[in-house]
Formats: structure tokens, C-alpha cells, sequence
């Protein structure tokens, strides 16, 4: 299709989103399909899972088709106490749990369990489930050997252990049949098949991602972005970086879901990932920290940083929002809307980071303590830090000085480009950004020309040599001024005789301007009219200068004949060559 009335870039950019329009679905598609049969793992024997449902309760099944998730889903409802409890495990699937029984603890009890039914699954061999009354407690054989004897502490609330030792023969019994059909040739070479193709598919799906990210996420943020080097078909670096780490993250959460899912088909590598997720599990949810009555985890801790990072982020773009598409609107002044996005940024990480730490269950009164030592560290190591922050705080609300104004600190000259909560930057007239510390706006002397009213007068001295009108050189200074535009005529320019110099009469034009940034270009210009209209009415600029004055007579007596036959005769050929010069 022609596009008689767009660029070539443009062509490009509605063609790469017709072309992420058609393929961005698939790969979000494909992406919650790992993540979500990663999640919810289902049975793979469809066929032997539904004639299996008709003799097992449809809660029992859920639990078996859970697969590598189990230590991570809640099943405390279902399930007794985990923290007495240990869990019966075949093949990488928690069948029930046991607690401790007589001499033996919940870990030792889980174990035997699991060797038992381990050697039945392998043998491949029929086998036999049944429950027989033992000292008035139901006990569970399998092919006639012991295998457990449930008790009361087993029973789940609500059951007796009758009814609980039904319920885990049932399930039971579609562990073992599950696990002697995964272990058969048939099961094996379909699944083989299956996880070629999963692989597959991960690799083109990497592909897709790559090309999605190289190329329409690229265009996409040279769009979105207004920067000098995306009108090149360039982004800065820090998008560039940005690109790079959100693709490997993009492409390392595909195939850790691909390679958890592969390892989920078989029973021997089904294993191995629950083992590693237990360890995982028992690393990070393990609490490491606790404050008043609530226990947290690594986990835990990690996703209240994404949060607070995406909150930070959030009021970032929000502030930005307001200043250049909210603020920019009625016509605000820069410095104003400079504060109001700040305040609005700061505000919002406030009030955001509050209602986090309260919805994640902290109570904010008991990190009084973590207040109290953040106190000590604010006082020994932080205190610049500090300084420069509540410097910020009142450099916005008293504005001595604002975004677009003109001014001098210390060595510094520039226009002020941003308010920061701890730094000011400074853009000079060289086109360097400076970042000065907002404290020095407090301790040191500020000159701002732009303070209330930027109109401001400038000194323009000029020196010319004795014996010159004064008349003539105040009328040439006069009218260098009002030739130039950026000179105001009210208040009018002014000349002032200054005095009498060691070489030269000296004057000083005082002349008026609007504009503070343009202060050194104007004063540039005006010498460079004085010099040519002095010149053109013959009105000299001196320099400075010395007269030798040399006087002949007697020499002292006290010299030696040598050095006055040799100061004589250095004087007379001094005065030869005057008379020869004047000659």
C-alpha cells in the first residue's frame, strides 16, 4: 500500500505497527501460556486423568495435578500444619501430608512412606490399596506390606481418621497408576516428542522477542523519546541499556518457564525441580526479618522494592506529565511549574510509599526503632546529604531563585535549568551543565538578574587620551548605546566621567537591559561600535607610558676612572645618534 503523503520514516513506523499489531498477541500469548502451565501444571495423560475422576474427588485430583508449584500454592485449608508436619512426595507431586507418630517424627514417617511407594511405582507391577483396622486405628497396605497407620493428629479437621484414611487411598492409588504410566515407552516417547516441540516453539518465540525488541519497541521509544540522537535512528544510552536488560530479562523468565515446564513432563526431572524449588522455597520465604508481630521473607522484601520502584518511577512520569502537558497549558512560568512538579513528585512517593507499607501489613510504629537509627546515620554519615535536602525544601517554597533565571554563585554563571531535591543544575553560558549542591545557595552570596524584575544596569568603561573632547567622547558613547537594540531607552543611558587616570581620561557608560543572559554579547558589541566611532572621530585610546630623562654633568668623585671613561663615552654616542637621527 502507497503512502504518497508520509516520509520514509513514517512509512516505517506504520508498517512496524501493523507488523506488532499481528505478532505482539502471539508472543504474549505464547508468554502466559508458559507462565501459566508453569503455574497450574496439568495432568498429561488426559485419558487415564479422566477415567481416574470418576472414582477421585475432584479436590484430590487438583492436588496431584499441581506438579512443581505445590510448596508454593496455600494449601493450609486443606492440609495440616505445615510447621508439624511433613509431606508425602512421588515423582515430584505432594500426595498428603503426615505428622509425627509415636516414636517416629513427621520427616521420618514422610520418608518411609515415599521409599515404599517408590519401589511400587518403579516395579511397574499391579498393585493392591487397601485399609485394615491395626489397635483400633485404620492402617493402609499396599500388596499386603505396612505402609502407614493414620491417626488422629493425620486427620484433617472435620474428618475422622476413617474417613482420612479413605480419602488417601483414593489418592493413592492415581499416584501410583500416574506414575507407573509415566514410566512406561509409550508415555516417554510422546513426551519426548512434547518437549521438542516446546523447545521449538521457546526458540522462535526468543526470536520473535528479539526482533520485537530490536525493532518495534526501538521505534517505539524513538518516538515517544525527544532526544537529539533519536532523530538519527539512535537512542541515548541509557535506553539502549534499558533495551538490552528488559529483552534478557524478557528471554530469561521464557526459558526458565520452558525449562521448569520440560523438567515437569518427566517423573525422574520432576523431582529434581521439586528439590530445587524446596530449596528455593526455604531460602526465600524463610523469615529473615521481623517487626512488631509480622515475620518477612526475601520475597517478601524483593517485591515491596519492585513496588516502591514502580511507585518512584510512576510519580517520575506523572510529575513530568503535569509540568510539560498540564502546567505547560495556562501558561505557567517555568519556576512554578517546576515547584508544582516536585511537589507533586514527592508528594505522591510520600503518600504511595505509606499506603504500601500499610496494605503489606507493616505497621508503621514499629520502625520507630529503624527511624531512631536512620536518625544516628543521617547525623554521622548523611548530614550533607541532609543539608542539601532541606536546602531543596526551602529553595521552593521561598524561591530565591527559579528555573529560567539568570545567575552567579560562586565561580558559576548560568541560567538555572532544574530544581532538584539536592542539587541545582546551572547551564553556563559555555553550554555546560554544572550541579551545585543546594546548599551553597544558602551559605555563599547569590547574584540573580532575574529576581522580581530582570531589567538591570551595566558598566561599560572606557579610557581616552589626555587632551581629547570630553563633549565629542560622551556623545560617541551615547550613540554606540541607543544604535544597539538590546539596549533600553528608559531608563536612558548615562555617561559618567570618572576621572583623571595615570594615562588616560576615563568614562564609564551605564546602559540598561532586559535581558541578563546577553549581558556579555552586549557589552562585546557596544566596545566594538566605541572603538570604530572613536576612531572615525580621531580620539586616541591610550596605553600606558614611561619618559627616560637623562641628565649630563659631573660624576660623583667616588667612580673609577675605568667606569666614568666608560659612562662618557656611552653618553656621547648617545648623543651622536640623536643628532644623526634628527639629521
Amino acid at each position: 500500500m502507497p503512502f504518497p503523503k508520509h516520509s520514509l520514516w513514517q512509512r516505517k513506523w506504520l508498517a512496524g505497527r501493523r507488523w506488532m499489531a499481528f505478532w505482539l498477541p502471539f508472543v504474549l500469548g505464547l508468554l502466559l501460556s508458559v507462565a501459566s502451565v508453569l503455574v497450574f501444571p496439568h495432568s498429561q495423560n488426559s485419558a487415564a486423568t479422566a477415567s481416574a475422576a470418576t472414582t477421585v474427588p475432584q479436590t484430590t485430583i487438583a492436588q496431584t495435578g499441581q506438579g512443581l508449584w505445590d510448596l508454593v500454592r496455600d494449601r493450609a485449608a486443606s492440609q495440616p500444619d505445615e510447621e508439624t508436619s511433613s509431606p508425602v512426595i512421588l515423582d515430584g507431586r505432594q500426595i498428603f501430608r503426615v505428622t509425627a507418630s509415636g516414636q517416629f517424627t513427621a520427616e521420618e514417617r514422610a520418608e518411609l512412606i515415599t521409599s515404599r511407594l517408590e519401589e511400587v511405582a518403579i516395579s511397574l507391577a499391579s498393585f493392591q490399596v487397601e485399609i485394615e483396622e491395626r489397635n483400633q486405628l485404620p492402617t493402609i497396605l499396599v500388596n499386603d506390606r505396612y505402609l502407614l497407620t493414620v491417626t488422629e493428629r493425620d486427620a484433617q479437621v472435620g474428618r475422622t481418621p476413617e474417613e482420612q484414611a479413605r480419602a488417601w487411598t483414593k489418592e493413592i492409588r492415581f499416584a501410583l497408576r500416574q506414575s507407573q504410566r509415566e514410566r512406561s515407552g509409550g508415555f516417554l516417547r510422546r513426551t519426548l516428542l512434547l518437549a521438542t516441540g516446546i523447545f521449538a516453539a521457546a526458540i522462535a518465540a526468543s526470536w520473535l522477542l528479539k526482533k520485537l525488541w530490536e525493532n518495534q519497541l526501538r521505534q517505539l521509544l524513538q518516538s515517544t523519546t525527544n532526544t537529539e540522537n533519536s532523530e538519527n535512528g539512535e537512542l541515548s544510552p541509557i535506553w539502549e541499556h534499558l533495551l538490552h536488560i528488559s529483552l534478557a530479562i524478557a528471554r530469561l523468565i521464557l526459558w526458565v518457564s520452558v525449562i521448569f515446564y520440560i523438567a515437569n513432563l518427566f517423573p525422574w526431572t520432576r523431582q529434581w525441580s521439586y528439590r530445587l524449588l524446596q530449596t528455593l522455597n526455604a531460602t526465600f520465604a524463610a523469615p529473615i526479618l521481623t517487626l512488631g508481630q509480622t515475620s518477612y521473607s526475601l520475597i517478601d522484601l524483593l517485591i515491596l522494592v519492585v513496588l516502591l520502584v514502580g511507585l518512584v518511577v510512576f510519580a517520575s512520569r506523572a510529575s513530568e506529565f503535569l509540568r510539560h502537558r498540564v502546567l505547560a497549558i495556562p501558561g505557567i512560568n517555568r519556576g512554578a511549574q517546576e515547584l508544582l512538579a516536585i511537589l507533586t513528585k514527592y508528594g505522591l512517593i510520600f503518600l504511595g510509599t505509606v499506603i504500601l507499607l500499610q496494605v503489606w501489613g507493616l505497621d508503621l510504629s514499629s520502625i520507630t526503632i529503624l527511624a531512631s537509627a536512620l536518625g544516628v546515620g543521617i547525623g554521622f554519615g548523611l548530614q550533607d546529604i541532609a543539608k542539601n535536602f532541606g536546602s531543596g525544601l526551602v529553595l521552593m517554597f521561598e524561591r530565591p531563585i527559579q528555573v529560567g533565571d539568570f545567575v552567579a554563585v560562586g565561580d558559576y554563571i548560568g541560567t538555572v535549568e532544574r530544581i532538584g531535591a539536592r542539587s541545582t543544575t546551572i547551564l553556563t553560558i559555555d553550554r555546560i551543565s554544572i550541579i551545585v549542591p543546594n546548599s551553597r545557595f544558602l551559605e555563599t552570596e547569590v547574584t540573580n538578574w532575574s529576581y522580581q524584575n530582570p531589567v538591570s544596569r551595566y558598566r561599560v568603561p572606557v579610557g581616552v587620551a589626555y587632551g581629547s573632547d570630553t563633549k565629542t567622547v560622551r556623545q560617541v558613547l551615547l550613540d554606540a548605546a541607543k544604535e544597539h537594540p538590546n539596549v533600553l531607552s528608559h531608563p536612558e543611558p548615562t555617561v559618567l566621567f570618572k576621572g583623571f587616570g595615570n594615562s588616560s581620561l576615563d568614562f564609564e557608560l551605564l546602559v540598561w537591559c532586559g535581558e541578563p543572559t546577553l549581558q556579555y554579547r552586549l557589552k562585546s558589541d557596544l566596545y566594538f561600535r566605541i572603538e570604530e566611532l572613536l576612531n572615525q572621530n580621531h580620539i586616541e585610546i591610550p596605553f600606558p607610558q614611561r619618559d627616560l630623562h637623562v641628565r649630563s654633568g659631573n660624576l660623583p668623585v667616588t667612580l673609577s676612572s675605568q667606569l666614568e671613561e666608560t659612562l662618557v663615552r656611552l653618553l656621547d654616542n648617545l648623543n651622536r645618534d640623536r643628532w644623526e637621527n634628527g639629521k
